[in-house]
């Protein structure tokens, strides 16, 4: 914006609620297809407007538009040169709207006359400030689209290849720094921080998922710090259920412990955020060798769900954790505690988890949340020696994960190849051959994070 305020055109389109990039390019090809049937030039019919150039006659950047743009700009603002709307609204007679009754009166008119110019250059002067607090750049439309493309994201982000979903994302990200970087009302500022925030935790789940730990974590510090901006419980303890959630298996479980403590000093606003933390705590205790606490928390994230309202604030899709979820997790923490009964209960949950999970439409399933639920299937079927059940399980994961591959599920597979070998039926044929598939599908490298990736 120009040191010396906004532009007339600014302050007319915020006059009309035009102020948003996509509500104004309409009304200008609107403008220009009427001006060509009036002038009768067929050439102005398809004038449009470049996102750039509207923020910068906007911001007076430009003192002489072209010659169709200055045509149309004049039929929009009848009355008005385009180069006076491009100047800053303080600098001549249009700058704000005149005060009815008001009329300039000689130095030789009454006192009480003097006074009412008093009052009306007090109330031309509140007009100018009230058209500059009211200059956005952000508008009912721009949220909503970006709110919807947030949506989108995170609802299909389980189904999808990680690689062209990070870049989709950041895109979007940058587009909503950008947004932060202008001005708009405080209300939108916050929503602009919780949808920053929620984007930057998408992008540190996918970082994760990459491979990539330490983006993951330079990207969930960022995502916290904009829900802390927000004000809003509910993503701060998302991002600290993910946090958590990457020092589990970064092999940091009582860092883990920490992490997700420190998410439950938040109550969200409504949602599933607590259960997924005290499930991913039950997990680091699991990892923790620490019975009687995972066994504790397990029951705690089931008395949370209890009372879980309908209505959830997050975006849901990705960072909604439904109940196949929590039973996966539950899973792997009897797995951690190993024994006879956790195996069985181990097998239980997780044999329940990929029923629901499959249920799904198939262009709606979670396939990585599915596929380390099969795998926690596998081990427990191993566990007790059913090597014809694992590897079913096997077989099914390593078709997913050859469409939409993920560090963490790679590094189950792998752990179970560990396991396998050591096993007493290590030597049966159907091991020899599922150990064959493993070490051939290890074989095709992860896919590399997109470059800038850790920004």
């Amino acid at each position: 914006m120009s040191p010396l305020g906004p532009t007339l055109f600014q302050t007319l389109i915020n006059q009309r609620g035009w102020q948003d990039y996509q509500v104004f390019k309409k009304r200008y090809e609107q403008a220009a297809k009427q001006l060509a049937e009036v002038e009768e030039d067929p050439s102005i019919a398809t004038a449009t407007i470049e996102k750039r150039q509207f923020f910068r006659w906007a911001h007076g950047e430009v003192r002489t538009p072209q010659t169709a743009a200055r045509r149309v700009l004049e039929f929009m603002f009848p009355g008005i040169p385009a180069s006076r709307l491009l100047e800053p609204a303080s600098s001549g007679p249009e700058a704000s709207p005149p005060v009815l009754g008001a009329e300039r009166r000689s130095s030789g008119e009454s006192f009480e006359h003097g006074l009412e110019d008093v009052v009306t250059a007090a109330a031309n002067e509140s007009a100018r400030f009230a058209a500059r607090a009211e200059s956005s750049n952000v508008g009912p439309h721009t949220m909503e689209q970006l709110e919807a493309d947030i949506r989108r994201i995170v609802d299909t982000y389980p189904n999808r290849p990680v690689g062209p979903v990070f870049r989709e994302v950041r895109a979007l990200r940058d587009h909503a720094f950008e947004l932060l970087e202008g001005r708009q009302p405080p209300q939108y500022t916050r929503d602009l921080y919780f949808c920053a925030g929620v984007l930057c935790g998408v992008l540190a789940n996918a970082s994760f998922d990459l491979g990539r730990y330490d983006a993951a974590d330079t990207q969930a510090r960022t995502a916290f710090l904009l829900g802390e901006l927000a004000g809003h419980n509910g993503l701060r303890v998302w991002v600290r259920g993910l946090q958590a959630l990457i020092s589990y298996w970064d092999g940091r479980p009582a860092e883990a412990v920490r992490l997700a403590e420190s998410g439950a000093a938040y109550t969200p606003e409504s949602g599933t955020a607590l259960i997924r933390l005290e499930s991913i705590k039950a997990r680091a205790y699991g990892q923790l060798g620490r019975g009687s606490e995972a066994l504790a928390t397990l029951a705690g994230a089931e008395h949370l769900r209890e009372g879980v309202a309908a209505e959830d604030d997050m975006p849901g899709g990705m960072m909604a954790f439904p109940v196949e979820k929590q039973l996966f997790y539950a899973s792997s923490t009897h797995l951690w505690l190993a024994g006879p009964q956790h195996l069985a209960a181990a097998e239980a949950r997780a044999d329940e988890a990929v029923e629901i999970f499959q249920a799904a439409q198939s262009g709606r399933q979670r396939l990585g949340e599915m596929s380390l639920a099969r795998m926690d299937l596998a081990m427990a079927r191993l566990g007790r020696g059913d090597l014809d059940g694992a590897a079913d399980q096997i077989h099914t994961v390593l078709e997913t994960n050859a469409r939409r591959r993920t560090e963490s599920v790679d590094r189950r597979i792998g752990h179970f190849s560990r396991q396998l070998a050591v096993h007493p039926g290590a030597g049966a044929p159907v091991a020899i051959g599922l150990r064959e598939s493993i070490i051939a599908h290890q074989e095709r490298p992860i896919a590399e994070l997109p470059p800038g990736g850790s920004s």
